[in-house]
């Protein structure tokens, strides 16, 4: 139990972090992140240390899940769902975070799944490459190529969603 209760104190933020940023629902990411816990206590017995990290295993447990979530959706949760805030800043900051968080937010969702799964993995994650590229069965160099990818494209969808219409140049 002592080991069961360890490995739930360390691996429970980042399974829901993991399924927050990939699914957009809190509830849906505790549904992820208690199946991985699930499925990695029955597997417990049968496992190899050496074989693979059990955090790498973990993670691309969670991942699935959440594709197989994802899949099953027909609609896409409103970026306009998703509020993040810091209470300790002043109004108008927190509404430029919001504005930031909405806009990266709407980004992140029109990128392509392995993409985004990329950026997720080794920005929100904090993951390594070589750990996200292990998690998603990718090479280092494909993991590169697709963050670099994720990135120039982000970079396009931010600065088109904070120009303000009809003024070429100006940014809000």
């Amino acid at each position: 139990m002592a080991a069961a209760s360890a490995l739930v104190s360390r691996k429970l933020p980042r399974l829901l972090s993991l399924g927050r940023r990939m699914l957009n629902d809190p509830a849906e990411a505790e549904d992820v992140a208690q199946e991985t816990l699930i499925r990695t206590w029955k597997q417990a017995p049968t496992w190899v240390a050496g074989k693979a990290r059990i955090d790498t295993w973990m993670h691309r447990v969670a991942l699935n899940l959440c594709y197989d979530r994802l899949r099953r959706r027909k609609d896409n949760v409103s970026p306009d769902e998703v509020e993040i805030i810091d209470e300790t800043d002043g109004p108008s900051v927190q509404l430029e975070q919001a504005q930031t968080a909405s806009a990266l937010q709407k980004a992140l969702a029109q990128l392509p799944e392995r993409q985004r799964t990329a950026i997720t993995l080794n920005y929100f994650q904090e993951m390594s490459n070589i750990e996200a590229a292990a998690t998603m069965g990718v090479s280092i160099e494909a993991l590169e190529s697709l963050l670099a990818r994720a990135r120039r494209t982000l970079r396009v969808l931010m600065s088109e969603q904070t120009e303000i219409p009809g003024k070429t140049g100006v940014k809000r």
